[in-house]
């Protein structure tokens, strides 16, 4: 066998390895045309790391389908006939998610389908819970990246479209309410270093940005971020920018 032989299965099994080690990610795909569940699915399933497990024309299929199909990523139109995006988000994120092992699985995070950047349907499906939202003519590498991110947890979905959609509801998300209350003093409880450092997630920066503008190591950025989303309860760092707006850290 030569060196060139002996290579090539070196980086097959190198290959395998890896692949055993990072579990695909299962999509689910919500959407009430028939086209563009299709045309996303094969655009998913043509990725060796994602894989669609089960699609839905409206909400109550949705909520039905995720009961019994353990889903990580779910692709979710917002403007749908009968139950739209906005309550079977809150729905899906609110039941107890299919058993895995013989425990509960992991919770799905959910990027909302949009036709318009500046939808208030958008914000609300965040509000109920969604980790951001997504344009539907996005590039198909936006819409790929989109899910791989979400599923980390660890970074707002198109940040720009969230920033323009912020910016023109805030008047809308700093109405007085009893959860805004609730969310203010939860941000008071931050440290000053937590608070530097979420005012920063909320203007847009990812952790290494962050890290330069505070001369902080990445780890120790990582670190302040886990324990801000939970001082806020915040599931992700979606959730934690519309507090920002709500409680007026952060203003258009």
């Amino acid at each position: 066998m030569d060196s060139t032989t002996r290579n090539t299965d070196a980086d097959l099994r190198a290959e395998l390895e890896q692949a055993l080690k990072d579990p695909v990610i299962r999509v689910a795909i919500v959407d009430d045309q028939a086209l563009v569940r299709s045309g996303f699915a094969m655009l998913i399933n043509s990725q060796p790391d994602l894989e669609v497990v089960c699609e839905a024309a409206d909400g109550q299929d949705a909520v039905s389908a995720l009961a019994v199909t353990a889903a990580d990523v779910v692709m979710m139109d917002v403007r749908m006939p009968g139950m739209d995006g906005i309550e079977a988000t809150r729905r899906i994120l609110a039941a107890p998610t299919p058993s895995e092992h013989g425990r509960p699985g992991p919770t799905p995070r959910v990027v909302v389908l949009t036709t318009f950047d500046l939808d208030e349907y958008a914000l609300a499906a965040i509000q109920a819970g969604a980790s951001g939202f997504l344009l539907k003519d996005a590039p198909p590498e936006e819409l790929l990246e989109a899910i791989r991110t979400v599923h980390r947890g660890d970074a707002v979905i198109a940040p720009s479209t969230t920033r323009r959609l912020l910016d023109h509801v805030a008047p809308l998300l700093r109405r007085h309410s009893p959860t805004q209350d609730a969310h203010a003093a939860a941000v008071a409880r931050l440290t000053s270093r937590e608070r530097e450092v979420f005012e920063l997630i909320a203007r847009g920066l990812s952790n290494p940005e962050i890290a330069t503008r505070l001369y902080l190591s990445e780890a120790t950025v990582k670190t302040h971020v886990s324990h801000i989303l939970a001082k806020l309860q915040a599931r992700d760092r979606v959730q934690a920018v519309v507090m920002a707006y709500e409680t007026g850290v952060v203003h258009p």
